[in-house]
């Protein structure tokens, strides 16, 4: 009898039974899948690193160059500006080169432009390479999600990518701690320098091991290339006792519609419409508060209990007032690990809808309770205010955070997969850019109530957007989509 045709994810959803019929309820992973996912995780963790460890390193870069306020607003923007560009540009050459072949290249890329700037002799050439930098760390952030997610069981898909994301918090933490040891046993205004030195050799690494991966099932499959996306697929699922022993795969679903348009601007036509403003305009509206809050609450502290930072006038004073800024963000990163994995443990049991939307629903609470502290005295005050955005950083990571960057590589389908992150992803960088440079002029122009007023309405809005375009993925099957 010969053996039906299926598709990529029904081989890769498919669980191991008993001898009476009974399945077990798990997929397995083999260790091609378990090396995937590592190698994506190791992008995440780059992600969070270097970007955290560049705020370990601008003050000292200040104090090298000599930096006046646009230029220490120019390098703080470049990396942002680079992830921005990556994803939108990059993104969607996954879908038309290969997920793969990105994959590779990315790394490499982020490789090549650590070691321009560990060894930078001069300002305009640190502001190029920390944008190379943010344009390779851009394009991972939806090829890393594609990888993991059109190789994964659909049942295990949401706790494994948001496992992998979680490294963006623990790069981020391991980022501001390493800028801190690095300072206290290097008191030279080049120990900069050294903090992106050391990304240089694990990015090699994960550069040797991403070329030892397969290319996407689905993606080969999207393309008409059968043949090769059974051999794939085979590589994936090599485990021993070797299952399935034969692989034939049926004619992918979108072949089916000859001269489709796979361009940007079939973002915009139905129903892929709906998914685009599902993935990016929530994404957005979460970034205007998460990077406003996570960049600016030094500030905001200092405005409302009352402590403004004095200016370090040498280079000891520098690293000493670095060091302590290094130990805060530290403990604040703590936090926001919290948060995503409990995301990682309920994205998959509640559903990513609900909990982006009680996630902005609790991150509007946490900066009412910044608000209410402004009308309290001490002890209180402090407390709240405290309170209020340990709140803000837990609900942000359970939710908007995590569930946006989940989304939005589940809701388009395989051929314009990469382009659609890439889209959303972009989205939500442009509002972090915004949030860097409006920030501190709001701030100063109408106060901190005024400003912790309008991100609550963002927040409100990202969750009446969410519910108003929802389109649930947990447990659903990519190709369904």
């Amino acid at each position: 009898m010969t053996e039906l045709r299926r598709t990529v994810q029904s081989y890769i959803d498919e669980t191991p039974v008993w001898r009476d019929g009974t399945a077990t309820g798990q997929v397995q992973m083999t260790a091609m899948q378990w090396r995937i996912w590592l190698l994506a995780s190791a992008g995440k963790f780059f992600e969070g690193m270097i970007v955290f460890m560049t705020g370990v390193a601008l003050p000292l870069m200040v104090k090298e160059f000599g930096l006046s306020a646009t230029e220490k607003g120019v390098v703080s923007a470049a990396p942002l500006a680079g992830i921005m560009l990556g994803t939108l540009m990059l993104g969607g050459m996954a879908d038309t080169h290969g997920r793969r072949p990105v994959f590779v290249i990315e790394i490499a890329a982020l490789a090549l432009f650590l070691v321009g700037l560990a060894l930078s002799p001069n300002l305009p050439l640190v502001v190029v390479c920390l944008f190379g930098v943010g344009i390779a760390l851009g394009c991972d952030y939806p090829t890393a999600h594609l990888v993991i997610s059109e190789s994964i069981a659909s049942q295990n898909r949401g706790k494994l990518v948001l496992g992998a994301f979680a490294f963006q918090a623990v790069g981020a933490l391991a980022g501001t701690a390493l800028g801190y040891l690095i300072l206290a046993n290097l008191a030279d205004v080049g120990a900069w320098r050294w903090m992106y030195a050391t990304a240089i050799v694990p990015a090699l690494a994960v550069l040797v091991g991403r070329l030892t991966i397969c290319e996407s099932g689905q993606w080969l499959a999207s393309k008409g290339r059968r043949a090769e996306a059974e051999a794939a697929i085979a590589s994936l699922l090599e485990r021993e006792p070797p299952y399935p022993r034969h692989i034939r795969l049926k004619e992918h679903a979108a072949r089916a519609h000859a001269g489709r348009n796979d361009g940007w601007g079939s973002l915009l036509t139905l129903p892929t419409r709906r998914a685009m403003i599902l993935a990016s305009v929530p994404w957005f509206l979460q970034d205007l508060g998460t990077y406003g809050i996570g960049l600016f609450t030094p500030t905001i502290l200092a405005k409302t209990v009352g402590h403004e930072y004095d200016f370090a006038r040498n280079i000891s004073a520098v690293i000493q007032r670095d060091m302590l800024a290094a130990k805060g963000a530290a403990l604040i990163d703590v936090l926001l690990i919290v948060g995503i994995v409990a995301a990682v443990f309920l994205a998959d049991r509640v559903g990513r809808i609900k909990l982006q939307v009680i996630g902005f629903i609790g991150c509007a609470a946490g900066l009412a309770l910044a608000m209410l502290s402004q009308q309290t005295a001490e002890p209180w005050r402090t407390l709240i205010l405290f309170g209020g955005f340990m709140l803000f950083n837990f609900m942000t990571n359970v939710g908007p955070n995590a569930q946006t960057y989940l989304l939005a590589g589940e809701v388009f389908p395989t051929h314009l997969r990469g382009k659609g992150a890439g889209f959303a992803a972009a989205a939500g960088k442009v509002g972090a850019v915004l949030t860097a440079f409006l920030f501190p002029l709001l701030l100063a122009g109408f106060g901190v109530n005024v400003l912790l007023a309008m991100l609550i309405g963002t927040s409100l809005l990202g969750a009446a957007l969410t519910w108003r375009f929802r389109i649930e993925t947990a447990g659903i099957d990519l190709e369904q989509i």
